[in-house]
């Protein structure tokens, strides 16, 4: 055997002695902090492989502190890695949460747009046209009529007249402020 072999199986031999002295009271430890086995398991393992990476001869003496110290910045750092994950998932299903609507709520939600949209066409076309101005672009009555190169005071009525008729074909409950007089 050469010299390299040697240091090579010594380290091998240093890292199983540690192992089997200290794996039990480290997984004990980590799990600790971790609160799972897997996990502390994990961490124990990751200890090992950085004393196998470890110059024996700096960690020898102070072996035991070395692998607690070790072992417990592992498992904080894993902790630390998860709670940022959390809360990522957190932040991400709040926008989620936002934005989404139940299957059963969107399911009314487009039966209530497809009654709208349902009355909206059967107003007449300058009366759907100024509606649609007004409460989809949020245009004043001067911008539509600038727009449509109808009169101010023919939006008004137009618009009068075409909530009236809205109002009449939709139900009581689909009736927002805006089209209830």
């Amino acid at each position: 055997m050469g010299q390299n072999e040697n240091m090579v199986e010594s380290r091998e031999q240093f890292v199983e002695q540690a192992l089997s002295q200290y794996e039990g009271p480290l997984i004990g430890y980590a799990f600790g902090i971790v609160h799972d086995l897997e996990r502390a398991r994990d961490v124990v393992q990751d200890t090992f492989i950085r004393l196998y990476q470890q110059d024996r001869e700096k960690v020898q003496r102070g072996l035991k502190t070395w692998l607690f110290t070790v072992c417990r910045n592992r498992a904080l750092d894993i902790l630390r890695k998860e709670k940022r994950m959390i809360a990522l998932e957190d932040e991400k299903a709040a926008r989620i949460e936002g934005t989404t609507v139940a299957p059963d709520r969107a399911a009314d939600w487009e039966e209530r747009v497809a009654q709208v949209m349902d009355a909206l066409n059967r107003l007449s076309d300058n009366q759907r046209e100024v509606v649609r101005l007004k409460f989809q672009q949020g245009l004043s009555y001067k911008e539509i009529s600038e727009a449509t190169g109808l009169t101010s005071g023919n939006v008004g009525f137009l618009l009068h007249t075409g909530l009236k008729r809205l109002r009449s074909m939709l139900p009581e409950d689909l009736l927002d402020n805006s089209l209830r007089k």
